[in-house]
C-alpha cells in the first residue's frame, strides 16, 4: 500500500513539478521568508504549519492554502511553486500545511476527514486558517485552497467540508470529494484511483452536501486540471469531479464556454463564460500525472491578479540573462518566443513556436542549443533529445500540425549551474526562426 501511495508523489517530489508554471513571475527583491508556526490550535493529526507573509501585504489580504503532494512537504511546496512569488506581487498570505505521517499523504480517506469538524487533517488545516485570521486582517471572503495530487484531493475535501470558509479552489490532478473514502484504515482506494468509481452528478453532489448537513449558503467555485494520460489518478476522475462540482452548484453538465488556452489544452466553463465561472475545467491532452502546475492561472481564477498592495512600488523586471543581439534576428518561416522562470538550481522554460509562413507545417522538430550547465529533467507537449547541449524538441501526437499564423506552446524543466540564459538561435525543420 505504501508503495502505491508513493506513486502519487514520486513524479512530483523533485524540485520540479512544483514549479512547472508556464509564465515567468518577475518579483521585487524580498526579505520575506517561510516561517514554521507551532501551537496554532486543534491539530489531531500532528500536521506542521508553514506561513509565508510577503514584505508588502495588502490592506485586506487574501489567504491561499497551498497543499502538497504525497512524499512532499510544506517547504517543498513553497520552494517549488510560484504561489509565494505571486504573493510578493499581489500581497496575499500563503499557508503551507505539511504532513508528518510516514506516507506524507494527506488524509482524504477516513470517515473523520470526510465529515465537517470530524477530525484528522482538515481540522488541523482549518486551525491554521483561524490562526492567521486572528493575527492578520484577512478578507474572510477571499480564502482559497489549491493543491497537487494528494493536495488536490484535499482541496476537494476542504471545499466540501468548509463551504463557508473557502471562496474557491484549484485542484491539479485530484479526485472528487469522497472518492477515496475507506472504512478499513487504508489511505489508498484503488477503485477510485483507477477511475472505476463512476456516479451520477447528484450522487457525487450528495456526498458534498451530506458532509455539512443543513448548509444552504453559497458554494465555493472550483478550477480543475487533469492530464488525459494520468497513470496514477486516472483521467475518469476529472469527469467525475466536473459532475460533482457542477451538481453542487446546480449547473448543467453542458459547458457554457469552451476554448483552447494553449495547444493541447481544452478549457470548459460551467455556469458562466468569464474567468471566474463557478466551475472551470482544463483537460491537458497527452499529459501524465506529473502535470505542469500553472499557479498564475489558479491565482487568476481566484481573482487575486488584479490588485497590488497600494503601498508597494510596481515590481521591477529582472535583468536580462543574456545580452540583446547586436544585429536583428534572422527572419524565416517561424518565430520562437522563449520565457524562463529560474530559481536556485532549477528553471522552467515556456517555448512558443509560431508558423509565420504561408503553408501548414505537418510534423516539426525544433533545434536549439542550451547554455552550458543546463540539463532538461522533464518536458511537456514535445519529446526532447538529448537533454543537454544541442537539443531537438519534436512534436507529439496531438500538436504536429501548425497552420499559417498558428502557434504551439511546449515547455520543459531543467537544472542549471548558474547560467539561466536562453538559446541564441532556433531552427524549425532546418529553417532558422526569428525570436521574440
Amino acid at each position: 500500500m505504501r508503495s502505491r501511495l508513493r506513486l502519487i508523489g514520486a513524479a512530483l517530489a523533485a524540485a520540479a513539478l512544483t514549479a512547472l508554471a508556464a509564465v515567468a513571475v518577475p518579483t521585487p527583491a524580498s526579505a520575506a521568508t517561510l516561517t514554521e508556526v507551532t501551537n496554532f490550535g486543534a491539530n489531531p493529526s500532528n500536521l506542521r504549519m508553514y506561513l509565508y507573509v510577503p514584505d508588502r501585504v495588502a490592506p485586506r489580504p487574501a489567504l491561499v492554502v497551498a497543499v502538497h503532494y504525497c512524499t512532499g512537504t510544506g517547504p517543498a511546496m513553497y520552494s517549488g511553486t510560484q504561489y509565494a512569488a505571486l504573493a510578493d506581487r499581489y500581497g496575499y498570505i500563503v499557508v503551507y500545511p505539511s504532513v508528518t505521517r510516514s506516507s506524507q499523504c494527506f488524509d482524504v480517506s477516513s470517515p473523520q476527514a470526510l465529515r465537517r469538524d470530524g477530525g484528522s487533517d482538515p481540522v488541523g488545516i482549518k486551525s491554521m486558517i483561524d490562526h492567521v485570521r486572528q493575527r492578520y486582517p484577512v478578507d474572510p471572503n477571499r480564502i482559497f485552497a489549491t493543491g497537487i495530487s494528494s493536495g488536490a484531493m484535499m482541496t476537494n475535501v476542504l471545499l466540501g467540508l468548509y463551504p463557508d470558509v473557502f471562496d474557491a479552489g484549484a485542484a491539479f490532478s485530484g479526485v472528487p470529494f469522497g472518492c477515496f473514502a475507506t472504512t478499513n484504515g487504508s489511505e489508498w482506494n484503488s477503485e477510485c484511483a483507477n477511475g472505476q468509481l463512476v456516479r451520477t452528478p447528484q450522487q457525487w453532489g450528495d456526498l458534498v452536501r451530506n458532509a455539512y448537513p443543513g448548509y444552504t449558503g453559497e458554494r465555493p467555485r472550483m478550477q480543475l486540471w487533469h492530464g488525459t494520460n494520468d497513470e496514477v489518478l486516472r483521467y475518469q476522475n476529472f469527469t467525475e469531479e466536473i459532475k460533482q462540482w457542477t451538481d453542487v452548484h446546480g449547473l448543467s453538465q453542458t459547458p457554457t464556454y469552451t476554448d483552447a488556452p494553449q495547444s493541447g489544452y481544452t478549457r470548459t466553463r460551467y455556469g458562466g463564460s468569464g474567468g471566474q465561472a463557478p466551475v472551470e475545467a482544463i483537460s491537458m491532452q497527452g499529459v501524465s500525472h506529473n502535470l505542469p502546475v500553472d499557479a498564475a492561472q489558479a491565482i487568476r481564477f481566484f481573482g487575486l491578479d488584479t490588485s497590488t498592495p497600494p503601498t508597494s512600488p510596481p515590481p521591477s523586471s529582472p535583468p536580462p540573462t543574456t545580452p540583446p543581439p547586436s544585429s536583428p534576428p534572422a527572419s524565416g518561416p517561424c518565430r520562437v518566443g522563449y520565457t524562463v522562470n529560474a530559481w536556485n538550481t532549477g528553471l522552467t522554460a515556456s517555448v512558443t513556436i509560431t508558423n509565420t509562413g504561408t503553408t501548414t507545417v505537418n510534423g516539426w522538430s525544433l533545434a536549439f542549443t542550451l547554455p552550458a550547465g543546463q540539463a532538461i529533467t522533464n518536458g511537456w507537449n514535445a519529446t526532447y533529445a538529448p537533454t543537454s547541449g544541442a537539443v531537438t524538441a519534436r512534436d507529439v501526437s496531438y500538436n504536429g500540425t501548425i497552420a499559417p499564423n498558428a502557434s504551439v506552446t511546449i515547455g520543459f524543466q531543467a537544472t542549471h549551474h548558474g547560467d539561466t540564459g536562453r538559446p541564441t538561435s532556433f531552427t524549425l525543420n532546418g529553417s532558422p526562426c526569428a525570436t521574440g
